[in-house]
């Protein structure tokens, strides 16, 4: 098929790249325009669009799809379908009308279930056992269309979201390419959702990040795996920040107040919480790398009876 691609971050370059080794031509790439980034804030290339230029595919990166001319652009290329992964703007229906067999969108949850813009981080803090990917006929509801094809993945109790986002970045681009190879079959018995069943997967907020030593120590394992890369869970120490990089829910229990310090060794800090034990394993202070707690204590005393938050 004659294919546009649209896409901005990482996890839709992988689709992309797998789209490239398929027989299918992709006649357009679609991204977000170019954001500042690092510490110079210097105009950056989403991955798409270096990966779509490295391979000399016209890209266009419209603000939004409100002119008659962006439209008449898109309509332009004659495409078949248009494949949309993270992309970042809200498709009007003029646009999921103008190619031929529509839209279709790689969404990294199991829908209904998490539906928007942070399935991943959501679906790790509201402690699901399980995720995936669905390929999914875009409508003008926000991830509401028929479902054609999914695949499963466990979440394991350690995966941050970035060891979540790229097995599902995989999976993603794998499930695509066995739904195109019967791609109208696949369309023909597309499964309706059902929306009572849904959730709102809402963006991450970087006040999120801020641990309550009140919760169990799951719910904190949960939230520092979530926010592993960003924002990163973080709590206070001697009016510092401690952000958490790595933990682990253990054995014991005690009666100690909600975050105060156990046992200091090694191997971790360990915290009282509202329920359990959790024991802190890497972390990072300010103007300072992220370090495991070996390493922390080669420099920093910190003693059992302290408080963090």
């Amino acid at each position: 098929m004659r294919i546009i691609f649209a896409g901005t971050p990482a996890f839709a370059a992988e689709t992309l790249a797998a789209l490239l080794k398929s027989e299918h031509d992709i006649c357009a790439v679609y991204t977000q325009p170019d954001r500042p980034a690092g510490r110079g804030r210097k105009l950056t290339a989403s991955p798409v669009k270096q990966l779509a230029l490295d391979h000399h595919i016209p890209v266009e990166q419209p603000v939004n799809f409100k002119l008659d001319d962006t439209i008449q652009t898109l309509a332009n290329y004659e495409a078949d379908l248009m494949i949309v992964v993270a992309y970042g703007l809200l498709l009007p229906q003029k646009v999921l009308d103008t190619p031929k067999h529509g839209c279709i969108n790689v969404h990294a949850s199991l829908l209904p279930r998490w539906r928007g813009a942070a399935p991943i981080q959501r679906a790790i803090l509201a402690g699901d056992k399980e995720s995936g990917v669905c390929i999914m006929q875009m409508e003008a509801g926000l991830d509401t269309g028929p479902v054609l094809l999914e695949a499963r993945c466990d979440i394991n109790s350690d995966d941050t979201t970035e060891m979540l986002h790229d097995r599902l970045a995989k999976l993603g681009a794998q499930t695509l390419l066995d739904c195109l190879k019967n791609f109208h079959t696949y369309q023909n018995t597309a499964v309706p959702q059902i929306d009572t069943q849904s959730c709102y997967a809402e963006k991450i907020k970087k006040q999120e990040s801020l641990m309550d030593w009140q919760q169990s120590a799951k719910a904190l394992l949960r939230q520092i795996n979530a926010f592993n890369p960003w924002p990163v869970a973080q709590t206070q120490w001697h009016g510092d920040t401690f952000r958490i990089w790595q933990a682990e829910v253990i054995d014991g229990t005690n009666n100690s107040s909600p975050g105060e310090i156990l046992a200091v060794s090694k191997t971790g800090i360990d915290v009282a919480t509202g329920d359990g034990i959790l024991r802190v394993k890497q972390l990072q202070v300010p103007g300072k790398r992220a370090m495991m707690v070996r390493d922390f204590l080669n420099a920093n005393l910190i003693e059992v009876g302290e408080h963090l938050g």
